[in-house]
């Protein structure tokens, strides 16, 4: 979240495009897509890659994950091990590389200048400082385990894309999706919850905090953040980091424009009236990893709208002036 900048958002109607103009203070209109045949060449090579790579003696595996930057520039990350949550752990080596693509050729070059990468097509050839090649990362598209995931019996449905009947301010997008800035009518205690989101594909806004920015708030108390943290180090302002409090353990966030999914458990805060006896505390889970674990919430994040206090309080999307959609959110009360 930054709070000094306002966005103004404004639809452009083409077909199925969703293509949104955001104007940041003191900045250029910035485009935001939904439609990824409209999105330009630049996104085609934007994503991730995994293979084997001959790093030593032997031959290890790897993950690549290439971040648009527009106009035909990109920024990447090598990840020894594999991609985050597939193999990668922080602490494990990773190395930063910067990309350009001219002509019909994208090229990678290691800030270390210890290999250069070529793209073709799905693939990404990597060569070694004297140009040997050390092998080569196919593109993979990953996809929640829990995407998708049907509602139990019993479970509270807020949102299946039948309608926004659930939340106060809900407004759908063409296709059925829940826009930001949405909250729920009903209120929660303790809960386990599952929520889906996409983010927008904005290639020429700021990586900190400019790409895809909303939230979760739990009780409309706990912040959840929600951004396009695709390709960065983990930060309590990225996205699955519960905002100014705790980073996520690992990235789990995939490309823009992927689904991408939250499966929380929250216990809130017991009271003896107006007295807290004990802290709320939430695990949440990223694409199936496990972020956050059994966090103890000493108190509000900011932007929440509802003080601590003895009750249940709603979910809130937030609305932070990027266009953020979600779809197939349910709670299961304990």
């Amino acid at each position: 979240m930054v709070a000094s900048v306002a966005f103004i958002a404004r639809t452009m109607a083409a077909v199925s495009l969703c293509v949104l103009l955001v104007t940041a203070c003191q900045a250029a209109p910035i485009e935001a897509f939904f439609d990824a045949a409209a999105a330009g060449p630049d996104f085609a090579v934007q994503g991730e890659y995994s293979g084997d790579l001959k790093l030593s003696a032997k031959s290890a595996p790897v993950g690549l994950q290439v971040v648009s930057l527009g106009d035909g520039k990109f920024d990447a990350v090598l990840f020894h091990g594999g991609l985050p949550g597939a193999g990668w752990k922080p602490g494990d080596t990773l190395e930063q590389a910067a990309g350009r693509t001219a002509g019909d050729a994208t090229t990678f070059v290691a800030k270390s200048g210890s290999w250069t990468a070529r793209l073709d097509h799905d693939a990404v050839t990597i060569s070694g400082s004297g140009s040997e090649k050390l092998g080569t990362l196919q593109k993979t598209q990953r996809q929640s385990p829990t995407l998708g995931a049907k509602p139990p019996a019993g479970a509270v449905v807020l949102f299946d894309g039948t309608s926004g009947d659930q939340f106060r301010n809900a407004t759908l997008t063409d296709d059925k999706l829940l826009n930001v800035g949405a909250t729920s009518k009903a209120e929660f205690g303790s809960f386990s919850m599952h929520l889906e989101f996409r983010t927008p594909y904005m290639p020429k806004a700021s990586r900190i905090q400019d790409r895809g920015n909303s939230g979760l708030y739990l009780q409309n108390r706990y912040e959840l953040q929600i951004c396009d943290s695709f390709g960065l180090d983990c930060q309590p302002g990225h996205c699955g980091g519960i905002y100014s409090v705790k980073a996520p353990s690992v990235n789990m966030c995939l490309p823009p424009l992927a689904w991408q999914t939250y499966d929380v458990d929250f216990t809130a805060a017991a009271f003896a009236g107006e007295q807290k006896l004990s802290n709320a505390r939430v695990t949440v889970r990223h694409n199936g990893v496990l972020i956050i674990d059994d966090l103890e919430l000493k108190g509000l994040t900011p932007g929440g709208a509802r003080i601590e206090a003895p009750g249940r309080g709603p979910l809130m999307l937030q609305h932070h002036g990027c266009p953020v959609h979600f779809r197939n959110i349910w709670v299961v009360e304990k």
